[in-house]
């Protein structure tokens, strides 16, 4: 991405974060969600092959894994400075930012996301990197219940939310490392599919 492209990124990101976008956020079904962001995805990785043409997957994925980490970075940042109360908040917008990330890694490695079962592996792999076991089939349809799953199974850490101010680099780094987690995961489970599906094309082609 460019400067400029990653300003308006920025820009747009900070407009989930009012109590409009918030709350829009939380009511947004899985699937929506997921469809949404797979065009954006594909241009990321465009962006991204464009500005780094000798890069593999597993660069493209970890660059893109770190411009999550600086977003989750902003989002502990806030919800530190407003203590307890904005932490439902921030494990929406920290939910949702991980889905787009799982997202762009299953793009990159060309999983279809307009399939059922690539849809419902993104899920378990979200659940999976929070420290949920698994989702149940008819579990949480809509971010927000999404969030409150992690937060009650997922052993979110949340002491450092409870002191205002001090707080925001604690949850700045919380925020960092659950995105470094979903990403390891993210590229284990997808890493392996690909080289699963180049090795079946080899042998078709023997």
């Amino acid at each position: 991405m460019s400067i400029r492209d990653t300003l308006n990124e920025r820009l747009q990101f900070l407009k989930v974060l009012t109590p409009r976008g918030l709350k829009r956020l939380a009511g947004q079904r899985l699937s929506d969600t997921v469809a949404a962001e797979i065009p954006r995805a594909k241009k990321r990785i465009a962006d991204l092959e464009q500005r780094y043409p000798s890069a593999g997957p597993r660069e493209l994925a970890q660059r893109m894994i770190d411009q999550k980490k600086q977003l989750a970075a902003m989002v502990g940042g806030v919800s530190g400075i407003f203590g307890l109360a904005s932490i439902p908040a921030d494990l929406v917008v920290m939910a949702w930012l991980q889905i787009v990330l799982l997202v762009d890694i299953a793009t990159l490695y060309k999983a279809n996301l307009k399939a059922e079962r690539p849809r419902s592996e993104l899920l378990e792999l979200l659940g999976y990197a929070n420290g949920v076991n698994s989702f149940q089939r008819a579990g949480p349809k809509v971010l927000g219940k999404v969030a409150g799953v992690l937060f009650e199974k997922g052993g979110w850490a949340t002491l450092g939310r409870a002191m205002p101010l001090v707080a925001a680099p604690v949850t700045a780094y919380i925020n960092n490392r659950h995105i470094q987690s979903v990403g390891d995961e993210a590229l284990r489970h997808y890493d392996g599919f690909g080289k699963a599906r180049d090795k079946a094309k080899s042998h078709r082609s023997k």
